[in-house]
């Protein structure tokens, strides 16, 4: 069973993802900000992660910085989540270390396709 990280502030996203991911046979451990994000991806060495990018306390972009730069994280696959959908926003995701892109709301069955790439190589 593959362990997924979701780092999301919303309430409803969160539930929403998380009910889906649990359907689907994944454990998840969920993360309210970017530095809860950044502890959990630490302390339970997910499989991959679902990083939104717009959170209180540190953003995804620095918590993906600080995860992609620590020998222990930099492996795990993050796939940056964001109702921002400019190509700008997408390049950022890039440059901060993120491996894939998705926008909000989340358009599930391609969502659960990027994340099968990430989960097959492991």
């Amino acid at each position: 069973m593959y362990k997924i990280l979701l780092v999301e502030d919303n309430e409803m996203n969160r539930d929403m993802l998380s009910r889906r991911l649990l359907r689907k046979g994944y454990e998840v451990i969920m993360a309210m900000d970017g530095q809860q994000g950044v502890d959990a991806a630490r302390s339970e060495s997910p499989d991959l992660i679902l990083m939104d990018m717009s959170l209180p306390v540190l953003d995804g972009w620095n918590a993906t910085r600080q995860l992609k730069a620590s020998p222990e994280t930099k492996e795990i696959p993050i796939i940056a989540l964001t109702a921002h959908a400019m190509a700008t926003d997408r390049e950022q995701a890039f440059e901060a270390g993120c491996d894939d892109f998705d926008t909000k709301p989340v358009e599930w069955n391609r969502l659960l396709e990027k994340m099968k790439v990430y989960l097959k190589d492991q």
